[in-house]
């Protein structure tokens, strides 16, 4: 069965009492638009009982094809004085009004009755189809049937109409091969129009055999739980309808296999009804972040994503933490990965003279020169001079780039990527692309990480953010968002005055304690999250308690230049030298 207007979703009406209406149709061709109809068919029935037929012959505005005529047996003499089907479709659409429509190769014929619908100026209903054709692949093995013809299934299911390429009688045919297929789907139990809008082979028994647990589940916005008998979180999902989006893992629109194993062990689903879809999707971050379940394979673990950090010392290096801590030390991040994060230390050093030695250093301390030192791609305080003078100018300059580097990840960072881009181009244009694309993986990591933390640690030192954004139905969907966490939502209704809700919301919001910085006060997923929605068009600030703001030169506008080159390299867009000549320029 083929789908074609989704509202089945929210039906529950036995088979017995559904109208369907069979069509059946005969055309000058295969091509809608370009090859006209020549006769419509169709037969309405409830329950097994004959409601009424429809039949015309329709005259298509052009001669019939000699080898259409000899098929179907119409020619144009039959036509000539038959209605166009800017005549016919209004008597056929009435006739359907309000059933299921079913052909065989339903595309085919629903195909040509939506052209009609549109070349004579008419609302097409958007009936619900189902394809014999497609159903029968479900359930009619090649043992059965050599072929799902027509008049294959006719015979098989032993209808007493044998098909002759006429309408009326292909349609009557078409009857008793729908009432074969729905008697066979019943015996695997669908009784239900909603049941068969989700019914497929591929769906097992004892997956089918769960869609019960969807009932009753709420049709809102919100979070939803499937657990185990023992209560355990198997896994955690977001939805604007919660209903309609559990039921579908009992059908065949879920493809995912270990969504099958999942569904397998499952004894219940737990829903929360969220008051706006955003807080849907933090409750869900925050849920799969509490429970970790084994079968969400994001956000489980947010607490491992890796910083890299410019130490407090007296010559400071850079290192990759685990978290951000109040010791007054610059970060950068977080990080997907150690394998990202190790990329930014690398593209830092290979701009700026950093030490990258771990070894504690004081002021007074001194050693001999590193292989690094000796390549210039170290500033060695470890070997300044004994005398004081020549000291303290070393310290200087060490101080310097200690500047630069810290500038580069939390302000301006023209001065890093416009190397690095030199950098790439140097080395695509003595065609060691290997190399050049190092450094480009280098720029990409550390462009993007320093835009996020520019970007979450901006909303993280803001103690209070009060938005609204008007939602389809009306009203205004208000949020209040603190220290990068979400605190609260709320709705105030159309036609409402929304400043009550406005000042409730601030009353009754989650109290946040300030972060250390720039980490915020949630997990890095939801401070983005709501930096999106905070962003996008649409959204008002109601107000805004602090600086929400970023650097002028800041790393921003580099990702927004890197990110669809980027996007571009991973779907092979884009040729290999021709993503470095991107990054390059």
């Amino acid at each position: 069965m083929r789908l074609i207007q989704g509202t089945l979703d929210e039906l529950g009406t036995p088979l017995s009492d559904v109208e369907f209406v069979v069509v059946d149709l005969e055309t000058t061709g295969g091509a809608p638009g370009a090859s006209g109809i020549t006769e419509v068919g169709a037969v309405r029935v409830r329950g097994g009982q004959v409601l009424g037929e429809f039949q015309t012959l329709v005259d298509p505005g052009t001669p019939i094809p000699p080898f259409i005529a000899l098929l179907t047996g119409i020619t144009d003499a039959m036509v000539r004085d038959a209605p166009r089907i800017e005549s016919v479709l209004p008597a056929f659409l009435e006739f359907a009004r309000g059933s299921v429509l079913v052909a065989h190769n339903a595309p085919f014929d629903v195909s040509f009755l939506k052209a009609a619908a549109r070349q004579s100026g008419h609302q097409w209903p958007g009936f619900a189809v189902v394809d014999t054709v497609h159903l029968a692949r479900q359930i009619v093995t090649r043992d059965e049937v050599p072929n799902r013809k027509l008049s294959t299934l006719a015979r098989l299911f032993g209808s007493p109409t044998t098909p002759d390429h006429r309408a009326l009688t292909d349609a009557r045919a078409t009857v008793h091969v729908l009432h074969g297929l729905l008697e066979r789907v019943g015996s695997l139990g669908v009784r239900s129009l909603e049941e068969l809008a989700t019914f497929s082979s591929r769906v097992s028994p004892a997956q089918r055999r769960k869609r019960h647990l969807a009932e009753p589940l709420p049709s809102s916005p919100g979070v939803y739980l499937f657990r185990d008998a023992n209560g355990s979180v198997l896994y955690v999902g977001t939805s604007r309808d919660i209903r309609t989006r559990v039921r579908s893992y009992f059908t065949a629109s879920e493809t995912r296999t270990r969504m099958a194993e999942m569904v397998a062990i499952a004894d219940r689903v737990d829903p929360i009804v969220c008051a706006t879809p955003l807080e849907a999707e933090v409750r869900e971050l925050r849920l799969i972040a509490e429970h970790k379940p084994r079968y969400n394979r994001r956000s489980r673990f947010p607490e491992r994503q890796p910083w890299v950090k410019l130490t407090v010392e007296p010559y400071p290096r850079l290192s990759i933490v685990g978290e951000v801590r109040a010791d007054g030390a610059t970060y950068l991040g977080p990080f997907g990965g150690r394998r990202a994060a190790e990329q930014a230390v690398d593209a830092l050093h290979e701009v700026f003279a950093l030490r990258q030695c771990t070894r504690r250093m004081g002021r007074r301390g001194g050693g001999g020169a590193c292989a690094l030192a000796e390549m210039g791609r170290c500033a060695a305080p470890c070997t300044r001079a004994a005398d004081a003078g020549t000291q303290h100018q070393a310290s200087l300059d060490y101080e310097q780039i200690v500047r630069d580097v810290r500038a580069a990840m939390t302000g301006d960072c023209r001065a890093l990527v416009s190397d690095l881009r030199a950098r790439i181009r140097a080395l695509s244009d003595g065609e060691r692309f290997e190399q050049a694309a190092l450094v480009r993986d280098r720029l990409v990591s550390v462009v993007r990480a320093a835009a996020r933390v520019q970007r979450i640690g901006s909303l993280a030192s803001c103690p209070e953010i009060v938005a609204a954004r008007r939602p389809p139905q009306g009203g205004w969907e208000i949020v209040l968002v603190r220290h990068g966490r979400l605190a609260g939502t709320t709705v105030s209704p159309r036609g409402s005055d929304p400043w009550p809700y406005v000042d409730a919301l601030r009353a009754t919001g989650e109290v946040v304690e300030p972060p250390v910085l720039p980490a915020p006060a949630s997990s890095p997923e939801e401070a983005e999250k709501l930096l999106r929605w905070l962003e996008a068009d649409g959204t008002r600030l109601v107000d805004v308690q602090g600086a929400w703001s970023c650097p002028l030169h800041g790393a921003g506008f580099e990702r927004a230049r890197l990110d669809p080159l980027s996007a571009a390299l991973s779907a092979g867009v884009v040729g290999f030298e021709d993503r470095l000549t991107g990054v390059a320029g």
